[in-house]
């Protein structure tokens, strides 16, 4: 009995030690993410910019990302086609809900810094008046430099790009 009892308490301390993860919430880079999503609200794509390296990559549910050009265009897309809206939480609305986790290095990864955000992307059809209502989930890495490198989009598109699509067709048609 001594011995389990000893192999338990063994197990609680060297399971509770400090792994060197670190999360925050009110952290600079969870304070720009939550002013980038700002920036995407209000269609300012230099705001957005300021945010972005050079050479960011955007994974949208892909394997393969989409040039900045693409993002850019498609951004532009939603905001001409949806007034939009991001919500997070039932008692009161915070827009979305970020965290920045940094993650030391190991054997056989680096170090790395992740904002992840979950929030509700609600967008109006300006053509339909249709409203879509989808969780979404953007996690941003951060690059030495401070802006962010790379994006990872976690949300189903379907009914964004037929919503858009739609609105091209109409707009063809006049």
């Amino acid at each position: 009995m001594k011995q389990i009892t000893v192999i338990l308490i063994s197990l609680m301390v060297l399971g509770c030690t400090n792994n060197g993860v670190v999360v925050n919430f009110d952290d600079d880079k969870s304070s720009a993410v939550r002013q980038h999503f700002q920036h995407y609200l209000n269609n300012d794509m230099d705001g957005l910019k300021s945010l972005w390296s050079p050479e960011l990559q955007v994974f949208l549910n892909s394997n393969e990302a989409i040039s900045l050009d693409d993002l850019v265009g498609l951004l532009g897309a939603q905001h001409d086609t949806f007034s939009i809206e991001m919500q997070w939480g039932s008692k009161q609305d915070i827009g979305a809900w970020v965290e920045t986790t940094s993650y030391p290095g190991g054997d056989a990864y680096d170090a790395v810094t992740v904002t992840q955000t979950w929030f509700n992307w609600i967008a109006t059809s300006k053509l339909t008046g249709e409203t879509i209502n989808m969780p979404a989930h953007i996690s941003f890495m951060w690059g030495d430099d401070g802006k962010i490198a790379a994006e990872y989009h976690m949300y189903d598109t379907s009914q964004m790009v037929a919503g858009i699509e739609a609105a091209q067709a109409a707009a063809m048609m006049e």
